[in-house]
């Protein structure tokens, strides 16, 4: 029998994955070029060349025990200089090579910082709509996901909200900015208020509130927008990254965490988080990818193959009545629904084999997510679907 817990979360799953199945499905009946597939945020654009290059060369080059062996659980300390220079030399930041803990993805590296930080019952704050595993994360290890509700207008976190919502059980609050699901960039303004919010109760409650920055989609924006780096805003942040985005490497499970000398407890919270890497079964981030990415951080994807996609979805949806914000960065479109019932209407879109996730999912319903990370012609093929989709409800075949 499985525990307790597993039971919750199996009944769960995440919806996300069960629609990426669902997909699948599909495209075996219909062919997968008659199924159009925005469930899942699977890059559509290939790795830089670097990558292939930079894997051969190492496989050629380097000591087999070097290249596949293990090594200190904060991963290799070459690798993590070459991070934080680069980090420092885009952001003005001086981190060293003991500030930067290499990870098996964002995913585990927020595993990784949750259960450095959290007692049981302590509490983590979120702005939905946000990225459904936080949930499963914070659950990891018996936390409390607190969430603040989604601000409709701009998808701006609501600080109004937030600020009431901080009590002397809070330890920790998660941000994701490029934002998954709507695309969003949190402006300066907002990180500023934030970080003044936080200081102020840090001081009320006599209590250390961390703020971990998820950053998988930094690199993927659009029109020139900028995102702030927050260590830069508020002591007591710890940036979590992935380069599944970034390099299009998302089954590489490959990221890190920076833990800057400024955090509270900074000795004791980064020589926890390399004891929790390796409790957690990670043991260390993968070798050869960590020597890949250590030469490859200057090398970008196509991110105008994303803004092409972003230019088409946006522009054609608008045009058929859809209401959305156009995404500033990341590869998602947060539509909202044509009806109260978020989970009802992707159950529609299925009708015309287009795959979306009901914004329920992120905590936020009424709306839905598209990944638009697909090739260009998957978009075009879909859009008379999506047209017939908007005048079902125009005319009154739905409510």
């Amino acid at each position: 029998m499985i525990s307790n817990k597993m039971v919750g979360l199996v009944q769960n799953s995440s919806v996300i994955r069960a629609m990426f199945e669902e997909g699948k499905r599909l495209a075996s009946i219909y062919g997968a070029e008659n199924v159009y597939d925005f469930s899942l945020g699977n890059p559509s654009v290939e790795p830089p060349k670097e990558i292939k290059e930079e894997i051969l060369n190492i496989m050629n080059t380097e000591d087999a025990n070097l290249v596949h062996g293990y090594m200190s659980n904060s991963g290799y300390e070459d690798v993590r200089t070459a991070i934080a220079d680069s980090i420092n030399k885009r952001f003005g930041t001086a981190f060293l090579e003991n500030n930067i803990i290499m990870t098996v993805g964002a995913a585990g590296g927020l595993n990784v910082i949750l259960k450095t930080l959290l007692n049981p019952g302590d509490e983590v704050i979120t702005f939905a709509p946000f990225f459904g595993e936080y949930r499963n994360y914070v659950s990891n290890f018996d936390g409390e996901l607190v969430v603040v509700s989604p601000n409709t207008v701009d998808f701006q976190p609501n600080l109004s909200e937030f600020e009431t919502k901080i009590t002397k059980k809070t330890k920790v609050v998660i941000v994701n900015t490029p934002n998954n699901p709507t695309g969003v960039v949190y402006s300066e303004a907002t990180i500023k208020g934030l970080a003044d919010i936080m200081n102020r109760k840090q001081k009320e409650f006599g209590t250390s509130i961390y703020l971990i920055s998820d950053e998988p989609y930094r690199e993927l924006v659009y029109d020139g927008v900028k995102v702030p780096y927050l260590t830069k805003y508020y002591n007591n942040t710890i940036i979590g990254y992935s380069f599944s985005k970034s390099l299009s490497l998302p089954g590489e499970r490959i990221g890190y965490l920076v833990i800057p000398n400024e955090v509270d407890d900074y000795a004791d919270v980064a020589g926890a988080a390399n004891v929790a890497n390796r409790i957690l079964g990670f043991v260390n981030a993968p070798s050869l990818m960590q020597r890949v990415v250590a030469r490859c951080l200057d090398a970008e994807v196509d991110v105008a193959s994303y803004n092409r996609n972003r230019e088409l979805l946006y522009n054609s949806l608008s045009e058929y009545g859809y209401t959305c914000i156009k995404p500033e960065g990341a590869f998602y479109l947060f539509v909202k629904a044509l009806e109260e019932d978020d989970k009802a209407f992707a159950a529609a879109a299925k009708n015309y084999n287009i795959l979306i996730v009901p914004g329920s999912s992120f905590g936020c319903p009424g709306f839905c997510r598209i990944a638009y990370c697909v090739a260009f012609e998957t978009i075009q093929r879909s859009l008379p679907g999506f047209k017939k989709l908007a005048e079902e409800y125009r005319i009154g075949d739905r409510s």
